[in-house]
């Protein structure tokens, strides 16, 4: 127990600095049971005053004690962090308290033995189990010392009784007893020893969570999959005291495999994280034949030591072959290798190379099983969204160049060719001013899909604050762009919308316009906003041509035809609303959209 518990400690995890607001709270908790202990001895000690032999100096000392738990209980709510100077003050009192208390009590056979249990439980809580057996050792001599102090008096005062009268005081002068001693030695030793290996078990696990938890901050989408891999990897090489890391990794449909390496600069800082592309060869370099999911390996005299676990974390057989391969190319002293999978479509290894730790070698590999398979899926997260948003931007630059090329490129040679003819006509001396009104029209038309096309594209900073003078603004100038008569009413105060709904709601807004301006004819529309304490309501309404269907239709019955504003229709979607479209050929449209209060949107890509 001793030596696994010396090789956690020299574990690089417990190098960990403690989080100042954890130990506040452990503070707090030990002056809480403090207070209560010294409460429940003294409603013992109420209800049967032999068992200290109806001292006043011991009520006082149990008083003491209360009312000094009391102002360290309220030193901690008062103060923002504990120092290690006032918690090694703090627990030295504790330790005495229990030795002093024995003076006047019955030793194991009275309920104040717990106060002994009670402060090595209390260094098992701070530190662990070097500290708590230190606590128990000096709680011995404590005991050992007071044991030969009170019976050098009662061979001096020649007491003849279990209580006699010292210095005004009844004190239990009780006769030196070396086995009872050693036997009570041998119970706080053991115990002491428990709970601290208990407590650095507990460490243990606390740290290595602390561990996980620092590593997967390093994931920052915005960071992008290789700048991710750079942190995590510092991270790693940091750990571990590695010389160098690389990460092998190969695409399952074209087989191709990538190396990123990772070297540490002259200051012994990490330098940054670079791929290259290799050769299909390197697959068996890298990819093959490793021994199991993670393993270590240390050059010996008479050859490799290596130590591999599985996937479920056993024993697995070690070959040196692959190891030695590798070393032909990358001269190594040490190595860990971890292998990983991402999904169906990647595989690979990250090695590390000449590392450095004395822990106890599995427990270190298991360790490092459990943080590829917390750390690898967050890393393929921030992949599969890299590539989302390379598709999403694929997608999006294609339909801005489809807008483009069926409308302004399209417009542009109707131009072209109307200017032709104006110049033929003024070359032939007929009237041209009705085919430069066409091309100004014409341009005009193209200005304002142009606008429309860039505030789609332009990104949107609005919130609940905003959103109203921003859709006042919208409607504002499509009214003043179109010609077409518009309004925005609400009848909205103070709006409590999240700021991702309210992106959503000017981006229908948005596209209602474009409709409107696009198929509807209308000379008049109208956008409205409401809100009820389920839900906000949208409205856009027009006095143009209509759909080609009479009546009311919701989101799913447009769906089931194939009809309705297609883009209106995935946004109202997004935001788990609902969506009806009442049409009236020849006399107008109406969209009602409602938007659940407890809706959400997802980030965007």
């Amino acid at each position: 127990m001793l030596a696994r518990a010396e090789r956690y400690r020299d574990s690089w995890r417990l190098r960990i600095p403690p989080d100042p607001g954890e130990t506040r709270r452990i503070e707090r908790w030990l002056a809480t049971a403090r207070v209560f202990l010294a409460i429940s001895t003294l409603v013992a000690i109420r209800m049967d005053p032999t068992e200290l032999g109806h001292s006043w100096a011991a009520y006082g000392l149990f008083v003491f004690y209360l009312a000094n738990g009391i102002l360290i209980l309220m030193l901690l709510r008062r103060r923002e962090q504990s120092t290690a100077a006032f918690r090694l003050l703090v627990h030295a009192g504790d330790i005495v308290w229990p030795a002093l208390i024995s003076v006047f009590a019955e030793g194991p056979r009275t309920p104040f033995f717990l106060f002994f249990f009670f402060v090595l439980a209390a260094a098992a809580y701070r530190w662990g189990l070097w500290e708590t057996l230190g606590t128990a050792a000096a709680e011995v001599a404590l005991l050992w010392i007071e044991a030969f102090i009170l019976g050098i008096v009662r061979l001096h005062t020649g007491a003849a009784l279990a209580w006699s009268t010292f210095t005004g005081l009844r004190v239990n002068l009780r006769e030196f007893d070396p086995q009872r001693l050693f036997m009570l030695s041998i119970y706080l030793i053991v115990m002491g020893l428990l709970l601290g290996y208990l407590a650095e078990q507990q460490k243990h696990l606390r740290a290595e969570k602390a561990v996980v938890n620092r590593i997967l901050s390093r994931v920052r989408v915005e960071a992008g999959l290789t700048g991710t891999m750079q942190q995590i990897f510092s991270e790693a090489m940091s750990m571990y005291g590695a010389s160098r890391l690389v990460v092998a990794a190969q695409e399952a449909k074209s087989h191709r495999i990538f190396i990123g390496e990772l070297n540490k600069a002259q200051n012994g800082a990490p330098a940054e994280f670079q791929w290259r592309d290799s050769p299909p060869r390197d697959a068996k370099n890298y990819l093959e034949d490793f021994p199991g999911d993670v393993s270590y390996a240390s050059s010996r005299k008479n050859g490799w030591q290596i130590v591999a676990l599985d996937a479920e974390g056993k024993p697995a057989a070690g070959d040196a072959a692959p190891i030695q391969r590798l070393q032909e190319g990358e001269p190594f002293q040490s190595l860990i290798t971890m292998a990983f999978l991402f999904g169906t479509e990647w595989r690979g290894r990250v090695f590390l190379f000449n590392p450095s730790w004395r822990g106890e070698r599995q427990e270190e590999l298991r360790f490092l099983l459990t943080l590829v398979r917390q750390i690898g899926p967050a890393i393929y997260n921030v992949y599969l969204l890299h590539r989302l948003r390379r598709r999403a931007g694929a997608a999006e630059r294609a339909r801005v160049a489809r807008e483009l090329h069926d409308g302004a490129v399209q417009s542009l040679i109707a131009v072209e060719m109307q200017v032709d003819v104006v110049r033929r006509q003024a070359e032939a001396d007929k009237p041209i001013g009705g085919e430069l009104g066409r091309i100004q029209g014409l341009l005009r038309e193209e200005v304002i899909k142009l606008r429309e096309l860039m505030q789609q594209m332009k990104a949107i900073d609005v919130d609940a604050q905003r959103l109203l003078g921003v859709l006042h603004d919208t409607v504002e100038r499509f009214q003043r762009e179109t010609g077409i008569n518009a309004r925005f009413v609400t009848d909205v105060e103070v709006l409590d919308m999240p700021q991702r709904i309210c992106r959503e709601v000017l981006r229908i807004v948005q596209e209602g316009l474009v409709n409107i301006r696009k198929h509807s004819g209308a000379r008049h529309a109208l956008v409205r906003l409401g809100s009820s304490p389920q839900q906000w309501n949208l409205t856009i309404e027009d006095d143009g041509k209509g759909f080609p269907f009479a009546g009311r239709m919701t989101l799913e019955q447009m769906d089931e035809m194939g009809k309705g504003p297609m883009i209106i229709k995935d946004r109202v979607r997004l935001l788990g609303g609902k969506l009806t479209v009442e049409s009236n050929p020849g006399h107008g449209t109406r969209l009602e959209v409602t938007i659940p209060r407890g809706g959400d949107v997802p980030h965007e890509l």
